[in-house]
């Protein structure tokens, strides 16, 4: 190549690497840079700033979301009671408009224990539930509406007058189901009720105790009861309400296991009675035994261990109550509980 074209290409070369398209596209990959960082910036700080605000929105209304539920028990709603575990009407009635005035609002068995607590900021949950099926807890007209003074009657009337108060219960059910003979009518009764957004549990279905008992009876009782619910409703129930109250030998047996082709696999089983229960959120939470709290009023053993009793200590012990801050994405609580939290939930957590 001559001196000439050698200096021509080398000229070439140098005007290339000056193209003014090349400086345009850096100084625009350099502003998208630019960009995308304060885009970053902003988002960051917006979510933060989001944050801040979800703080001081659940310190406001000092949400505690490891605080303890009552998870009430009923049996037979009756004019006349027989035994202890009954309630007329106007007891059943007077416990719902307490629970409406003192911000409780319920929830189903199966939306505690898999944490799904999706009540307004300030509130607090309760858990209703109806062991045995009877017909006085619920049953249908001739136009499908309740009866009157039926359990589920009066818990929509009561919800009627109060705005926020949901009208939910878990009904355990046995092959009583409501007083209904026909498969026909058990379905109609199930059917109802979880188009209603109740919630439908597994009580056994022969309410046999279930102490004592090798593993293999144990999961046929339970297992009964979960194909007696899932033959009528296209359903499975969620958690198991123990009958009597009395646990199998080796606890783990009630919450999981199969028979006959029939497995079930729970998110908790209730016991009969005692205690308010703890938040699912909490490292006290045990699926395996979750008490439940009997309806009665101040009177003999009831004096400390009953509804009314155990109402009145969380309204004076009002920090050791489960408080919503109104987010179900979200597990807010003073800070200084933070110990206390279970480890899969830490993604959730708003500690103020």
């Amino acid at each position: 190549m001559s001196r000439v074209g050698a200096a021509a290409v080398a000229a070439g070369a140098v005007l290339v690497g000056c193209m003014p398209w090349q400086g345009e596209e850096a100084q625009e990959k350099k502003d998208a840079g630019v960009a995308a960082a304060a885009k970053a910036s902003a988002a960051a700080a917006g979510q933060a700033n989001l944050r801040k605000t979800r703080l001081a929105a659940a310190a406001k209304v000092r949400a505690n979301e490891l605080g303890q539920i009552p998870v009430l028990m009923y049996h037979r709603v009756v004019d006349k009671p027989t035994t202890q575990d009954d309630r007329t009407p106007a007891q059943f009635r007077a416990e719902l408009e307490r629970l409406a005035q003192e911000g409780y609002v319920p929830i189903t068995a199966a939306e505690y224990v898999t944490g799904r607590i999706d009540i307004p900021a300030g509130r607090h949950p309760v858990v209703l539930t109806f062991d045995d099926s009877s017909p006085s807890q619920f049953d249908l007209d001739g136009v499908g509406a309740p009866k009157p003074l039926t359990a589920v009657a009066i818990l929509q009337e009561v919800a009627q007058r109060h705005p926020g108060f949901r009208p939910v219960a878990t009904f355990y059910v046995t092959r009583d189901m409501f007083g209904k003979a026909t498969p026909e009518e058990q379905a109609q009764m199930l059917m109802w009720l979880h188009d209603k957004g109740y919630d439908i549990g597994n009580h056994t279905r022969d309410h046999k105790s279930l102490r004592g008992k090798p593993e293999k009876q144990v999961n046929a009782e339970v297992a009964a009861g979960h194909q007696l619910i899932t033959k009528l409703i296209s359903t499975n129930p969620v958690t198991l309400a123990l009958p009597y109250g009395n646990q199998p030998d080796h606890k783990q047996w009630g919450l999981k296991g199969a028979t006959d082709g029939v497995s079930y696999d729970y998110g908790g089983v209730f016991l009969a009675g005692y205690t308010p229960a703890m938040s699912p959120f909490s490292k006290n939470f045990d699926p395996l035994g979750i008490p439940r709290i009997r309806s009665m009023d101040k009177t003999g053993d009831c004096a400390k261990f009953c509804s009314t009793a155990w109402l009145d200590w969380l309204k004076a012990n009002s920090d050791e109550r489960y408080t919503s801050d109104g987010d179900v994405k979200s597990v807010a609580f003073p800070k200084f509980k933070s110990p206390f939290v279970v480890k899969r939930f830490s993604e959730r957590v708003l500690a103020y």
